[in-house]
């Protein structure tokens, strides 16, 4: 029998040059881009996040549109011609030369059609037809068998549930509902013969005595019988073999083994040393970076439950990070360098973990590759969240089946992969909604079936990081309310944001890991001053509601002022007050649980950053910029930390130390009382080793030891000093402690300014809200002991308000 020729491949790019219309306007749509960004950068709109612009621009969502580009071909050669988009959002029609080549309605899929039939040798016209996504998730809606019900307090535009596009454009309670539309990615033409690589899966299996198989499978399309070379170089080492094809979908895997690898490691733990790994299939070629790790998630029994942490390279790690939500709202405005801004601000605060929340997106190639390069472990939600979904259709559900399998492959090579999980808060919306209270074993048999389909899809690509079915959730094939559970699986604890409890509430559980919790802010002035005119600026106008979507939001974060702080007296000193508190809650929560050490093993808190200027829980405000929480997770997330946490049973003040590094730590910890009137009296000075797998007491002071005007200060050092940190402990709210004025001389050298006070001064903030960032803000000035700060990062020398605030009376 004759073979057909060696696999040839010609590619073209095809993501100039496109334009879009709705009949009344046309613009420029760059590739990636959304309509949005290009009507705004055509001056057809202004800015949506200006005051309360959002609602004006309705039309844009509740309009077709259609994308339009012009090529040429010169000659149309032999061979199977495929059009591949990355990304479409959302639902929209593909016709070339007027003929329909099909349809897409997920926008997580790269979608390959066929296209030489449509092609012409010369002159070709491709078309996208957007149907807007708002009329569409209203029709699915009306045409399903039963109701599917969505959140309705939180999405502005209905239904969307039916959509496979991000939840959150259609709002949320931090998202502006814009519902963009566009391509998420290139647009390719590519002609091959006899096969086409599709989908390549790679897996590292780690022996026992430290060697690494690489067994990577490529998934192809076949349009003749022929014989195809495949290869596969990695880190100096070369396998290849023919690969005989015949027509359909076909697999082939190439195995190598890596002997006394580099090891990648997490954040802090390590170096993240990569490899480079060259495929090729005929003439296709593709290069991946791997990093080479085992990750494990331990969920074995206990006394207490069953734990939940992440073992990597054979050590148990204490994940500290927050929850990621899409860079911006404007998806043209997610650049590489504003989302690299972001992780190595997350780096920066000494987290080692993000969790791309599953409300949002699966990200783009070069985040996850920034991710590997940081050291950020990445906790994956497929793209799930808060809903009901229309599992009971068939149609939807092999979209979804096969939507999983592109992402479990897509980022099978990406070191930074911790763990695929199913959803978030699904299990949790059953109880939610009317109709599926009323008959929770319909809707409980439907969300079976999304499980499953997502628990077959790993089973099926055996990725070498573990599936979790959802979030929060004690564990497979468990339907119930894993939220208050915290004895097995992640837990999320909103009970001291949502049901206005104490910060003090959050010492009443132990979460074996908590994958969800926070509290609000407003952003900073100068963010507030880029979306209102001054009349706006008092937190009860429309305009401040508008950028509040949690209902009773901005009340709620002036309430708790009332509760910890003397009131402010003007609205600039109320927003920076906001994030005190704010930082106060996190550090509440996440040294409390960080001295519950190995029984709870990460926090992620909500959340990283915004996709618009708006008061929320984020800790990296619209633009990248600190929050003052930020400030404080790198204290309270440092690698090691001596916390205060009082007694329950006793009522005394304990000191714990706590190492999360990989070797046992010895600390030297000296703690003093320091009274408001300036006073500082020793309270005691300890040499300790503090070992690597559980919190180490280091004193107890009686709860009377500290007098009604004092707080405790406390720092550590060890030997070669790189562990050392300064904490406080406040026995009382801030309120009750009468704050005198203090004098504090600043001398400013310009990337360095020292600070001295002649009087206790506490959370003193430089540059609210400036770009660049400080190696501290949101410190304790002790009187007559100089603080100097130093410019650890200028991103741009924006400043915001340079006044110096302080607590005060």
């Amino acid at each position: 029998m004759s073979h057909a020729p060696e696999a040839n491949t010609d590619m073209r790019d095809l993501s100039e040059g496109w334009r879009v219309s709705d009949g009344a306007h046309s613009v420029a749509l760059p590739v990636p881009g959304d309509v949005h960004s290009a009507l705004l950068a055509a001056g057809i709109i202004s800015d949506p996040y200006w005051r309360d612009t959002e609602t004006s621009l309705d039309w844009i969502h509740e309009s077709d549109w259609t994308a339009t580009k012009v090529f040429d071909v010169e000659a149309k050669d032999d061979g199977h011609w495929t059009l591949s988009f990355d990304g479409i959002d959302c639902v929209a029609e593909i016709r070339l030369n007027d003929v329909l080549l099909g349809l897409t309605r997920n926008r997580f899929l790269r979608h390959d059609f066929d296209a030489g039939h449509a092609l012409l040798a010369g002159e070709n016209r491709l078309q996208v037809v957007f149907r807007s996504n708002s009329a569409e998730a209203e029709r699915l809606a009306a045409a399903s068998p039963y109701p599917v019900p969505y959140i309705s307090w939180n999405n502005r535009l209905a239904h969307y549930n039916f959509l496979r596009k991000p939840q959150c454009d259609a709002g949320w309670d931090w998202n502006i509902a814009l519902s963009p539309v566009g391509f998420c990615g290139p647009i390719t033409l590519k002609r091959t013969t006899p096969a086409r690589l599709d989908d390549v899966m790679v897996r590292q299996r780690h022996q026992p005595g430290g060697d690494v198989r690489l067994e990577v499978d490529l998934h192809y399309s076949a349009f003749t019988p022929g014989t195809v070379e495949a290869e596969l170089i990695c880190d100096g080492m070369t396998t290849a073999h023919s690969v005989q094809v015949w027509p359909g979908k076909g697999k082939t895997t190439l195995t190598l083994t890596i002997k006394d690898p580099d090891l990648w490691w997490p954040a802090g733990h390590g170096r993240q040393d990569l490899y480079a790994l060259k495929l090729r299939f005929g003439t296709e070629r593709r290069s991946l970076r791997i990093g080479l790790r085992q990750v494990e998630l331990v969920t074995d029994a206990d006394e207490t439950g069953h734990r939940f942490l992440f073992r990597v390279n054979g050590r148990e790690i204490f994940m500290r990070g927050a929850n990621w939500i899409p860079a911006d709202a404007l998806p043209a405005r997610a650049t590489p360098e504003a989302v690299r801004e972001m992780l190595t601000s997350a780096v920066e605060a000494n987290m080692n973990m993000i969790r791309i929340w599953g409300g949002g997106q699966y990200e783009p190639d070069w985040f996850y590759d920034m991710c590997s390069e940081l050291g950020l472990m990445v906790w994956q939600d497929f793209m799930f969240a808060c809903n009901l979904y229309p599992a009971h259709d068939r149609v939807w559900l092999d979209s979804v089946r096969l939507e999983a399998w592109q992402q479990i492959g897509r980022l099978s090579s990406q070191p930074c992969m911790a763990l695929w999980c199913g959803d978030n808060e699904v299990i949790g919306a059953l109880n939610w909604f009317e109709e599926s209270k009323a008959d929770r074993d319909h809707y409980v048999a439907v969300y079976a079936r999304l499980n499953a389909v997502l628990e077959e899809a790993i089973a099926e690509a055996d990725p070498d990081v573990a599936f979790w079915p959802s979030s929060p959730s004690v564990g497979r094939l468990d339907f119930g309310d894993g939220w208050h559970d915290d004895t097995s699986g992640d837990m999320h604890f909103w009970d001291v944001w949502h049901s206005s409890k104490d910060f003090e509430h959050y010492r009443t559980v132990q979460p074996r890991f908590c994958s969800e919790f926070g509290f609000q802010s407003f952003p900073s002035n100068r963010v507030i001053a880029s979306f209102t005119e001054e009349e706006d600026r008092n937190v009860s106008t429309r305009v401040m509601d508008v950028h509040q979507r949690n209902p009773g939001g901005n009340s709620r974060i002036v309430e708790t002022l009332a509760r910890y702080f003397r009131f402010p007296d003007r609205f600039e000193d109320m927003t920076w007050l906001s994030q005190v508190s704010q930082a106060l809650a996190m550090k509440t929560a996440i040294e409390f649980w960080r001295s519950a050490k190995p029984r709870t093993m990460g926090t992620l808190y909500w959340q990283l950053n915004d996709t618009w200027p708006v008061a929320s829980w984020s800790s990296l405000e619209y633009g990248g910029g600190w929050k003052l929480t930020h400030y404080l997770a790198r204290k309270f997330y440092a690698p090691v930390l001596v916390t205060a946490q009082p007694d329950q049973a006793t009522g005394e003040i304990v000191l714990w130390a706590v190492n999360d590094t990989a070797e046992t730590v010895h600390l030297h910890v000296t703690a003093c009382r320091v009274s408001m009137s300036g006073l500082i009296s020793e309270a005691g000075s300890w040499a300790l080793p503090c070992p690597t797998d559980r919190p180490v007491e280091v004193a107890r002071f009686p709860a009377d030891s500290i007098g009604d005007t004092e707080f405790l200060n406390f720092s550590w050092q060890d030997p070669d000093g790189a562990h050392a940190g300064e904490n406080d402990y406040l026995p009382r709210r801030p309120k009750d402690y009468r704050f005198a004025d203090p004098e504090i001389h600043v001398e400013d050298e310009g990337e360095s300014i020292s600070l001295t006070s002649n009087l206790p001064a506490l959370f003193v903030t430089l540059d609210h809200g400036g770009s660049d960032i400080w190696s501290d803000n949101g410190f304790t000035l002790l009187p007559g002991i100089p603080k100097v700060i130093h410019r650890s990062r200028a991103r741009g020398g924006i400043h915001g308000d340079c006044k110096i605030r302080h607590l005060k009376n």
